[in-house]
């Protein structure tokens, strides 16, 4: 399985459209999930037409902090059952936290689950939260359950993928958009990364405008916009599973560089 960090803005879309189905004929790949938490044109949520757009490449999504920051998001999320926000946002909230697709004979159930470290758009605990995603797959029948964790503190998802470790086959990390050098199997056969890293622009400050960023840090707040330049950074990590031992037995990077 392929899993594509946060798509940011039409430039991480492009990319994502033209280089997952060269990779899938590549890699041998069986599916592939992607975070689209940043997909929509302004760089921030998901609108119909980026979903859409990715998941003509994609199997499935997934979002986060930002599920609900773009115009259309309501009917999107209420209509496609193949995108999850945060598990742990409210029941009334539009779309579902967790979900189940079919690959190769096997289904596979992928929830989305935010932090509270530094981030403050949910009082459920993500562990709370994934202990009932999980639950609730097992019973709909998951052969393999990926989590993606979406947080902002390192801690907070390490924590996780411990507390996870042996009860689900992955845990990867997104948001912060730079990936981590610390892609593991632990020891109970869960595949571990704090963070995959992004899909957009090379030239930006996390897909977005240096400039803008800049600014924001130096106390010249102009608003911030997303990178369009240059070329494009494609992060994902690589997770091959034993569904007869039950355990992720390899994760590896797969970063390419992608030019307009």
């Amino acid at each position: 399985m392929l899993f594509v960090g946060d798509v940011v803005g039409p430039a991480g879309c492009a990319a994502a459209l033209d280089l997952v189905p060269r990779l899938r004929e590549e890699l041998d790949l069986d599916a592939v999930v992607a975070n689209a938490e940043n997909s929509a044109p302004a760089g921030r949520g998901v609108t119909r037409e980026s979903g859409s757009a990715l998941l003509s490449v994609a199997d499935f999504l997934t979002l986060g902090n930002h599920a609900f920051d773009a115009e259309g998001y309501r009917a999107f999320l209420e209509e496609e059952s193949r995108v999850v926000r945060p598990a742990n946002f409210g029941k009334k909230d539009p779309g579902s936290g967790w979900g189940l697709f079919q690959a190769g004979g096997v289904t596979v159930g992928v929830t989305n689950v935010l932090g509270r470290v530094f981030v403050e758009r949910t009082k459920m605990s993500p562990f709370e939260a994934a202990d009932r995603a999980v639950a609730e797959m097992e019973e709909q029948g998951a052969d393999l359950v990926l989590v993606d964790s979406h947080a902002e503190a390192t801690s907070e998802k390490l924590a996780l993928g411990h507390y996870l470790d042996g009860r689900v086959h992955a845990v990867l990390g997104t948001h912060t958009h730079v990936p981590t050098a610390d892609l593991a199997i632990l020891p109970g056969g869960t595949a571990y990364v704090t963070d995959v890293g992004m899909t957009g622009c090379k030239d930006s400050i996390i897909g977005f405008e240096r400039d803008d960023f800049l600014a924001l840090f130096l106390g010249d707040w102009r608003g911030i916009s997303v990178a369009s330049r240059g070329p494009i950074l494609f992060n994902a990590a690589l997770v091959e599973f034993d569904l007869d031992a039950g355990r992720a037995v390899g994760v590896e990077t797969a970063r390419r560089e992608w030019k307009p």
